[in-house]
């Protein structure tokens, strides 16, 4: 603790990095209070009612906009359409031949790819706020006379959505670590004061009591070791370099080591699993049917919502493990790995270089993902089974996907923190 705080110091008195930190914050504080700028026509009694229900889409995209969709502010929308952006050009560079041109092309390619991405996002953004503009209106949460009036809630939402965005990119620029990553970190520890006060509203009130507390502490400090554990663990294949020849030089060889994390795929998988998971019961839930169906519809949403049933909870986490071989599978192609190492004169030792060593790759990357898999899968469901289990349903911070971003943003900012630190020869944060 006194070495971390004493790094910190160290870091405030190195003025770039000082001056990155408190940039940091000034665009933080600008977040937060476009979180509490409000829409008007909003009834707030029927959004309670709304999300009361809980196991819905909207449940998740809260999540990912600090709270600000509950509250339905400037910020509703969130950051979501420009990380779906992102992922379907991640996606785009495996399958589009332009694509993959342009990320070839350097500093000017990744410049237009950033530029497609911004495009889509304000399209992503705008039909997802006109999409939930006209749900909340059937839903008698939007007090609107008629249709066209939500055209300039939309335009606003869609507004929000651009403008976090540009805050992200110049964090990323201007400040330290990820933009759009520390967004969604703040904006779910924005969320924790409110959790707080009710947490301690209902020990006062009796309804929990001081074990329960003290069980949910111990699953919350458990919770972040095994996530720093996963998130930091990785395989280092060793890879050895030949002698080479270039020109009239001989450059002699040496050893390395190929890392493959544990966990690759971060919390994609979660989001595109829950996304799936829950759909049917989300259209089911606010399709209107006649009294006689109601029975049918709510057993529809408790079958497909994780956990309210055995199979919705099974469903989602068989779920969480494909889409992390997916995008895994996406992210690291070992076929390339393996044909850069045999260009440059590396190898496995006792491999031989080609077909053998990325079937090699393949087998140890199937292996190591299968782990980072089963943990992705039991961390998404914790957010369900946490409450039940401790008696304690008023603290959402504990388990689930917001604990697993914030524990990965505040390492992937502190590895950050510490390479400007060792460069100018300071005791970093990380031990």
């Amino acid at each position: 603790m006194t070495g971390s705080l004493g790094s910190l110091i160290a870091a405030f008195k190195l003025p770039d990095l000082r001056r990155r930190i408190l940039f940091v914050f000034g665009m933080f504080a600008v977040f937060v209070v476009g979180l509490h700028i409000p829409m008007p026509h909003v009834s707030r009694e029927m959004m309670d009612r709304l999300f009361a229900q809980g196991g819905n889409l909207l449940g998740l995209f809260d999540v990912f906009s600090g709270g600000a969709l509950r509250r339905f502010s400037i910020f509703a929308m969130g950051i979501v359409p420009y990380i779906n952006a992102s992922i379907i050009f991640q996606l785009l560079g495996i399958a589009s031949p332009r694509i993959q041109q342009l990320a070839r092309e350097g500093e000017s390619g990744r410049r237009k790819i950033s530029q497609y991405t911004r495009y889509l996002t304000i399209a992503l953004a705008m039909g997802q706020a006109w999409g939930v503009t006209i749900m909340l209106r059937r839903t008698g949460v939007l007090e609107v006379p008629s249709v066209v009036s939500l055209v300039p809630m939309t335009i606003t939402l869609t507004a929000g959505t651009a403008f976090l965005m540009w805050l992200g990119e110049q964090i990323t620029d201007k400040g330290i670590g990820n933009g759009v990553s520390l967004i969604i970190f703040v904006g779910i520890m924005a969320r924790v004061p409110y959790d707080v006060t009710k947490t301690w509203d209902a020990t006062a009130a009796g309804v929990v009591g001081l074990h329960n507390i003290f069980f949910l502490a111990v699953i919350f400090v458990v919770t972040v070791l095994a996530i720093v554990y996963m998130q930091q663990g990785q395989r280092k294949i060793p890879i050895q370099h030949a002698k080479r020849v270039v020109g009239t030089r001989m450059y002699s060889g040496g050893s390395t080591y190929l890392p493959l994390r544990v966990n690759s795929a971060g919390v994609i998988p979660i989001i595109f699993a829950i996304s799936i998971a829950i759909f049917p019961s989300t259209i089911a839930g606010f399709v209107p049917v006649s009294e006689r169906w109601e029975p049918m519809r709510l057993a529809i949403v408790d079958f497909f919502t994780p956990g309210r049933s055995a199979w919705g909870s099974g469903f989602y986490f068989l779920l969480v493990i494909f889409f992390t071989y997916f995008y895994t599978a996406v992210t690291f192609n070992v076929e390339e790995v393996a044909d850069n190492l045999k260009k440059s004169g590396g190898y496995v030792p006792g491999i031989r270089p080609g077909r053998p060593t990325r079937d090699y790759l393949d087998r140890v990357l199937v292996r190591l993902t299968l782990g980072g898999a089963l943990f992705l899968g039991v961390i998404a469901l914790m957010q369900y089974y946490v409450g039940d289990i401790t008696g304690v349903t008023t603290y959402t911070l504990v388990g689930g996907t917001s604990l697993l971003i914030v524990v990965g943003v505040a390492l992937e900012t502190m590895q950050q923190i510490e390479a400007h630190l060792v460069m100018r020869h300071y005791e970093g944060f990380i031990r």
